[in-house]
C-alpha cells in the first residue's frame, strides 16, 4: 500500500516570505503552519518540504547555510512533534545561477522532480496525497507530478488559513 503525503513549499507557507531567507535570526513561522502540519501528521500524511533555493545558485548564500538553517528548522519542528520526512532543494537558476548552479534543473519548480524523487524513495501515491504552495510555480509541479489536491495560499497577512485547510481538507 502506498503512503500519502503533504509537500509544502518553504518560503511563504512554512516561514515568512523574506528576501532569500537563509539566516536563523531571519526565519519565522507562519503562524497556524505547525497546526496544519500536525493536522495531517496525524491523519497518516508523511510531511515533506520542497524549495527552491535560487538563493544558493545565485550566489547569496552557500549550500552550507541551507543546510544549518535547514537542521534548525527541523528541530524547531520536531520540538512540536512534527516529523518532516525529508527536505528537497533546488539550488539551480537556468538564468540567474552561477556556474554549475546555472541550468534548468528537472528539480526546480515548476518542474517536479523533487516531488517524483519523494515519491519513488517513499512509496508515496501522489493521487491520495496534497500540495500547499504560494506560487503558481508550485501548484504547477504538483500538478505536473499528479498530485491530487494542489492548494494555493496567500500568507501576506503571515499567517495561515489553518482552519479553513483543516475543516476543507481533513473534516
Amino acid at each position: 500500500m502506498s503512503n500519502k503525503a503533504l509537500f509544502l513549499d518553504r518560503d511563504g507557507v512554512i516561514n515568512i516570505e523574506k528576501n532569500y531567507v537563509h539566516r536563523i535570526e531571519d526565519f519565522e513561522f507562519v503562524d497556524g503552519i505547525f497546526d496544519v502540519m500536525a493536522a495531517f501528521q496525524s491523519k497518516g500524511y508523511m510531511l515533506f518540504v520542497i524549495t527552491n533555493q535560487a538563493g544558493i545558485g545565485r550566489g547569496y548564500y552557500t549550500e552550507a547555510d541551507f543546510h544549518k538553517l535547514n537542521s534548525w528548522m527541523l528541530n524547531e519542528l520536531s520540538l512540536k512533534g512534527i516529523d518532516i520526512q525529508r527536505v528537497y532543494y533546488s539550488p539551480y537558476h537556468a538564468d540567474h545561477g552561477l556556474g554549475n548552479y546555472k541550468q534548468d534543473s528537472i528539480c526546480r519548480k515548476p518542474n517536479p522532480g523533487m516531488i517524483l524523487q519523494a515519491k519513488d524513495e517513499f512509496d508515496i501515491d501522489l493521487t491520495q496525497s496534497f500540495l500547499i504552495g504560494d506560487k503558481q510555480s508550485d501548484i504547477e509541479a504538483g500538478m505536473r507530478a499528479g498530485i491530487g489536491t494542489n492548494i494555493l495560499i496567500e500568507t501576506n497577512q503571515n499567517s495561515l488559513t489553518n482552519e479553513v485547510i483543516r475543516q476543507t481538507i481533513l473534516g
